[in-house]
């Protein structure tokens, strides 16, 4: 039953922030290809700025999910979309009209802490290809099913070896305009990984849809796009191919990155934008990290909106030209938020995360909320 729960109060800017597995054989490393020209961020802007596209009215469409953690809507599914439980390791079925179905497990699934079962993305050209992120012991791994009338079909190995830990396992599955695949990844508590090109923690990837490196990637014969990340669970494309992603940082700022091939993004010997010569600085920080958390990222207009654990609330970053400006504050009353999607009648459905350990669970939880986005 969908229960129309408040019109959004528009809070006050903010520019504050926060949160040994087994890898792949060690690539050869070579210098990023010439002709992939890496993309120099533009800082924040210091003064809040409202965006391009604002939210005008929250609806509650669900609840009752365990521990929610990716939405995926089904290519040609009339508004139904796909969910993951990160720790019942279950993927549930959602209509427009808020019914929840169950679809099935995924096998192997075994995480603790923050593992389990993690991202979903369809195949935009293949569209019953459903592509699923989970932990599996001591290593995280993508799978690749199938999807329809309800079912799954049998699951094969994309891609393992992305380390996996209590903390920091990334998750988050992005197809880009380019046809590839673009997986996130955390360091697992292991901050040295992330400057490793040889291992896949701390970590943007990108393959082929079979699993397969582009030859066209920065370092041969290695899936990584980018790296020096500490744990990254929100990616999103804009209009014009531009990779953008969130990233929890530890003590001092979380982050908004604008990625760019075979660049070093800091982490464990930067956090936060600190204009050091070998890294790329965020585009978007939150000082302190209780102000954010950020985890999935969507993506509409020139604006981003961005999910907050910590901070339990949806920031919205305009970001018109590939220039971010300075985050609102947005829905700041459902606790924490885990994931933002953008819906095929173009809402937004963003998914509380209170039961998952870390919040604290009201009646109800965990959720799914549809925003209406002003025209």
């Amino acid at each position: 039953m969908i229960a129309v729960v408040a019109a959004l109060a528009v809070a006050g800017a903010s520019c504050t922030g926060s949160s040994g597995g087994s890898s792949s054989p060690s690539p050869s490393v070579s210098t990023p290809s010439a002709s992939l020209t890496p993309v120099t961020p533009t800082p924040a802007t210091p003064a809040a700025q409202p965006g391009p596209v604002t939210p005008s009215a929250v609806e509650e469409i669900v609840t009752g999910l365990a521990a929610p953690w990716s939405i995926a809507f089904v290519p040609g599914g009339d508004g139904q979309a796909l969910v993951t439980q990160r720790d019942e390791g279950t993927i549930v079925l959602v209509d427009a009209a808020g019914t929840v179905t169950p679809v099935g497990p995924v096998p192997g699934v075994d995480g603790s802490g923050e593992g389990g079962l993690l991202g979903l993305a369809f195949d935009p050209a293949s569209p019953s290809d459903l592509y699923v992120y989970s932990t599996m012991g001591s290593e995280n791994v993508v799978q690749r099913t199938t999807y329809a009338n309800g079912a799954l079909g049998p699951f094969s190995l994309v891609i393992d070896g992305i380390p996996a830990g209590t903390r920091h396992n990334g998750g988050r599955l992005a197809f880009g305009p380019d046809g590839m695949l673009y997986i996130s990844t955390g360091e697992s508590g292991v901050p040295e990984d992330a400057q490793d090109v040889g291992s896949l923690g701390g970590k943007i990837l990108r393959i082929a849809p079979s699993g397969a490196v582009p030859a066209d990637n920065p370092f041969d014969g290695s899936p990584v796009w980018s790296y020096g990340h500490r744990n990254v669970e929100g990616l999103a494309f804009d209009d014009e191919g531009r990779l953008w992603a969130s990233e929890f940082g530890d003590r001092s700022a979380d982050e908004v990155n604008l990625i760019s091939p075979g660049q070093n993004y800091g982490w464990p010997f930067v956090e936060g934008i600190g204009g050091a010569p070998d890294y790329v600085d965020p585009v978007v920080e939150w000082r302190p990290t209780s102000e954010s958390s950020p985890s999935g990222v969507a993506y509409v207009r020139d604006t981003l909106f961005v999910a907050a654990l910590r901070g339990e609330r949806l920031w919205q970053v305009p970001v018109p030209g590939g220039v971010a400006g300075s985050p609102v504050a947005f829905v700041e009353d459902f606790g924490r938020l885990r994931d933002a999607v953008v819906a095929p009648d173009a809402s937004l459905w963003v998914l509380t995360n209170n039961t998952d350990g870390r919040g604290d669970a009201r009646p109800g939880d965990d959720r799914i909320l549809r925003l209406t986005l002003a025209p």
